[in-house]
């Protein structure tokens, strides 16, 4: 009598059903160290905003993270393996399903309809020490093409954003991070006026200011006037119609033509 048999009385079920027990524990066993499909590790790193006092760590397209320096020194990570930044819409977080081969990845392009996208490929070489490069910056690049896999594309709207790094290699994914807070973008906002009533001393002082300008335009207005009344009697008094009552006078000086037929 086989195991089954004495396995069903202890836990009070019936042969059949303890033969489909110790079935399914055997293709348990089987599965486990026979395949690849063992369950990702998961690091307890949360990205985070780059703490750096620099123009441009939240704009209307981008926004900076720090490097995840020494998060990705597990036994289980390879030099070898991929480094992904996943970007998604936060109420998108719940749906995200890891590419199990480098043909799914989503780009850019498929952003609008998943939600999400994978972008800044690295290797855990590039996050070991830090380097010049202190941050990383989403959406940076304006020259890759949106349809192209691992494009860092400026992001289409204000958000909120959530990020977390997937770590994968042929066989799929890794490992992962967790996912960040809630990322908002700036936003282009109109210029318009200051809500609410204006106080007394603004109010008295515009009605200054008015009066003042008022009075000045006044002046301004007289003077110009007055300017043209003048040049306008100034040109009528020495018309061109006097030139012909000037007199000529001959002086003493003057001398006198010689006589016809003077020798």
């Amino acid at each position: 009598m086989d195991n089954s048999g004495r396995l069903g009385p202890a836990i009070g079920l019936s042969a059949g059903q303890s033969q489909l027990l110790v079935s399914l524990l055997l293709l348990l066993t089987r599965v486990q160290p026979g395949t690849h499909v063992a369950a990702r590790e998961h690091i307890s790193y949360v990205p985070q905003l780059s703490n750096d006092t620099l123009a441009g760590r939240l704009t209307l397209s981008t926004f900076t993270l720090e490097q995840p320096l020494g998060q990705f020194s597990s036994h289980n990570i390879s030099d070898l393996d991929t480094i992904w930044l996943v970007v998604a819409l936060s109420n998108a977080t719940q749906s995200f399903m890891a590419p199990r081969t480098n043909q799914d990845i989503p780009a850019p392009a498929n952003f609008s309809q998943r939600g999400y996208y994978l972008t800044l490929r690295a290797n855990r070489a590039l996050y070991q020490a830090r380097g010049q490069l202190h941050v990383l910056r989403i959406g940076n690049d304006t020259h890759c093409q949106p349809t192209k896999i691992g494009c860092n594309h400026p992001l289409p709207g204000p958000g909120p954003y959530r990020v977390k790094f997937l770590v994968m290699n042929d066989e799929g994914p890794v490992a992962e991070t967790k996912w960040s807070s809630d990322t908002r973008l700036q936003q282009a906002q109109a210029l318009r006026a200051v809500p609410g009533p204006q106080s007394p001393g603004t109010v008295v002082i515009i009605a200054i200011l008015s009066i003042l300008l008022a009075v000045l335009l006044t002046v301004l207005l007289a003077v110009l006037i007055y300017t043209c009344f003048n040049s306008c009697r100034s040109t009528s008094l020495s018309g061109p119609e006097e030139a012909g009552s000037v007199r000529r006078y001959t002086t003493h000086l003057a001398f006198s033509t010689p006589a016809e037929g003077a020798s």
